[in-house]
């Protein structure tokens, strides 16, 4: 009986709503918009934290990267860090700094109990050459350690051997671009590669790492797909080693002097992998000091941590995300509002149709569910279109701008739910002002 009496009233402010059909539209266009932003926000927020945790499995969880900065780079720096910098650079010429050196890893590993491992890397912009093909490149010195610190397996060969580290063979493992560009259609295993002056036999191939470009720069990673890897020891005594002073340097240094000086930094970059998470910030600050007492107080490197970065960027896009939800659920609000206002608008224009109910034995209990079924049609109806709007939206973000969106169901069931709830709250007061109503009263009114 209850539900037969809820059905018919029910109906009854469904047939309301279709004799005014284009003002229940114009109402819920608040709740459509609102639950179309809410989805899209959330998924967009959803998208973001997404693409940043990849981006911390992208550089490894747990590294700090120390990278060399040139005498210019560093003087730049002082320059814009103002007048306090200027007395600093002051006591860097007095200062003499070996630059960033194998002595800093030794050091490193030796003094730093919470260190696993210190990945040292030197860098070489070279010509690559196979069989007539050529193109630029990159010569990568490391040690095996580096390919741990940066998550990356691979797809054929093996890693260098302790021998061939040792005793600075010239071997080489290559990225999966360089293997597709000089090696089509050849297995590059033991083929040789020439990287500028020498020929290097390639004993590995790595599987491919998807890494934006920004990234790169962003959180100072390598493109792993475009680079050769060799020993490190390899690059020293078979290429360069810019801590050694020779008569060749002296006189490029004599040349150079009016542009600037050289580059003395023996590696370009140190990779520091830490054993827990929670000793991070301690050893940075250890390897701070470490590092500013080697180096006699010159600031010719820079400490990076990339996931302190992007755990940072994580909680600004996070605030963000909720800020923009807030803004988006304004609209349900002003959607409720209207809902409320159209509702109180349409108990003025019906007041003999009240009034004639309650005369004829309605009770208030039904007056209250048919302008209260009337606000949740609107709500119900706003809320369904709103959703499949948002999903399209989600869609239409992801395809023209390339940023990463997620639908999560929750945030379908969320802002449906919300929309529901809008519904029932602003329709109340017009429902309970309906049921108040004086069926004599009402019945007088024209």
């Amino acid at each position: 009986m209850q539900l037969q009496r809820f059905i018919l009233n029910f109906n009854i402010g469904l047939q309301a709503l279709f004799q005014n059909r284009f003002r229940a539209i114009l109402t819920s266009l608040g709740i459509i918009f609102g639950v179309a932003s809410v989805i899209a926000m959330l998924a967009i927020g959803k998208g973001a934290e997404k693409e940043i945790l990849e981006q911390i499995k992208e550089v490894g969880s747990n590294n700090v990267i120390i990278k060399s900065k040139t005498p210019d780079q560093s003087k730049k720096d002082q320059d814009e860090g103002g007048t306090a910098a200027s007395g600093n650079s002051r006591q860097d010429k007095k200062n003499f700094s070996p630059g960033l050196s194998i002595g800093d890893v030794n050091d490193i590993m030796k003094n730093i109990s919470t260190v696993k491992f210190a990945s040292p890397e030197i860098e070489l912009q070279t010509q690559l050459l196979f069989d007539g093909l050529n193109m630029p490149g990159k010569l990568i010195g490391v040690k095996n350690y580096y390919f741990e610190t940066s998550n990356v397996q691979l797809s054929e060969g093996n890693f260098f051997s302790d021998e061939q580290m040792e005793n600075a063979q010239p071997v080489c493992i290559i990225g999966k671009n360089i293997k597709s560009k000089l090696f089509a259609n050849k297995n590059p295993l033991g083929q040789y590669l020439k990287c500028g002056n020498n020929w290097l036999r390639v004993v590995g191939v790595l599987g491919s790492k998807d890494i934006a470009g920004k990234d790169v720069e962003k959180l100072s990673i390598r493109n792993l797909n475009n680079e050769v890897y060799t020993p490190i020891s390899t690059v020293l005594i078979r290429y360069s080693n810019r801590s050694l002073v020779t008569a060749d340097k002296i006189r490029m240094m004599r040349y150079r002097r009016n542009d600037g000086p050289s580059n003395y930094n023996q590696l370009d970059r140190i990779v520091v992998h830490v054993d827990q998470s929670e000793m991070m910030m301690p050893t940075v600050d250890i390897l701070s000091r470490l590092l500013s007492r080697r180096h006699q107080q010159v600031q010719d490197y820079e400490i990076v941590v990339p996931e302190l970065l992007l755990k940072q960027e994580q909680k600004t896009k996070a605030l963000f995300n909720v800020v923009l939800a807030i803004i988006a659920s304004i609209s349900l609000i002003v959607g409720g509002i209207g809902i409320m206002n159209i509702m109180l608008a349409s108990v003025l224009e019906r007041t003999r149709e009240i009034g004639l109910r309650l005369a004829l034995g309605a009770t208030k209990k039904d007056v209250i569910m048919q302008f209260l079924g009337e606000a949740v049609s609107i709500s119900v109806t706003g809320g369904l279109i709103g959703v499949i709007l948002g999903v399209t939206a989600s869609s239409t973000i992801r395809n023209l701008t390339g940023i990463q969106t997620i639908i999560s169901p929750a945030s379908i069931a969320i802002s449906f739910t919300i929309s529901i709830a809008v519904g029932l709250i602003f329709g109340i007061l017009p429902a309970r002002r309906a049921a108040k109503s004086d069926p004599v009263v009402s019945l007088r009114s024209d």
